[in-house]
């Protein structure tokens, strides 16, 4: 039997928390808010019992795999855990204190990984003991359906942590590649200008945003447009990683633009406040 814990059970989090369930680990999901846990559980046995509908699960999936996470409010309960990912707020001082605190938890042979989508692997890995067995795993949203999982080695993750990383992602169902520990690994990295210069397109008034969107999915053959995809992220999370990039990389072309800090400012989310680029149903 396997052992893992998902640190934060947000969007990402319950969804690797499902996905690592449905493969037969046993998972403890931690987060500091109750209420957060209830709503993952509850989205968790949602989204399984939509698979077994589709018939891509047997009958009996639903209790059998949310009977293998153990929802939990303290870091503490990680002690066992084979394999930690941390899937908290994608603010650095947060993923440092919680790396800090799970070196001090967890057993000497447990792999430290994070969800993170631009901080630093290095960074994360220098506020413990064991750099080596520090990586990064970013899943791709939604979890339980994308393939990808950027498997992100800092400067001191051991081949073995990598290898072992590797053949987990692959176990459960992934395509994980490997990338190097650069601001935005890979994904963002390309994604979040081609973002940045849609919302460029909107504030100098090039087009609509429906009209780029429609440009980049007929055009470009992107199955949703960037517009919206910025929506789905999160205006606040899309301008977070920009930030990183910008200040990790130094390049003006990272700059985010004026328009996305003031929406982000403004409180237009995206989907998840129900207004950003486009307006979404609460």
């Amino acid at each position: 039997m396997t052992r893992a814990a998902v640190i934060g059970a947000g969007t990402m989090g319950n969804g690797i928390a499902h996905v690592l369930a449905q493969h037969e680990w046993e998972v403890t999901l931690v987060d500091t808010a109750a209420p957060v846990l209830e709503q993952a559980v509850a989205t968790i046995r949602a989204n399984v019992a939509r698979q077994v509908k589709k018939g891509t699960l047997p009958e009996g999936s639903v209790d059998a795999i949310t009977g293998r996470i153990r929802p939990v409010t303290t870091l503490d309960a990680a002690s066992d855990a084979e394999l930690v990912v941390e899937a908290a707020s994608e603010n650095p001082g947060v993923k440092f204190g919680i790396f800090q605190a799970l070196d001090g938890i967890c057993g000497p042979d447990a792999i430290l990984a994070s969800n993170t989508s631009s901080i630093s692997i290095t960074e994360i890995a220098s506020r413990t003991r064991r750099p080596e067995q520090v990586i990064g795993m970013h899943f791709m949203n939604p979890v339980p359906v994308m393939k990808l999982v950027e498997v992100i080695r800092g400067h001191a993750t051991s081949d073995a942590t990598t290898t072992r990383v590797m053949e987990i992602s692959t176990a459960l169902g992934k395509v994980p590649v490997e990338v190097n520990d650069y601001p935005g690994f890979v994904a963002n990295r390309i994604l979040m200008p081609m973002i940045n210069e849609a919302v460029y397109c909107v504030m100098e008034g090039v087009a609509t945003p429906d009209a780029i969107d429609t440009v980049m999915k007929l055009g470009m053959a992107h199955p949703m447009g960037p517009l919206a995809l910025a929506d789905f992220i999160g205006l606040d999370v899309c301008l977070a990683i920009l930030e990183v990039m910008h200040k990790g990389l130094g390049d003006p072309k990272y700059r985010p633009c004026p328009l996305l800090r003031r929406m982000a400012a403004a409180g237009h989310l995206g989907r998840k406040s129900g207004k950003g680029f486009f307006a979404y149903d609460s």
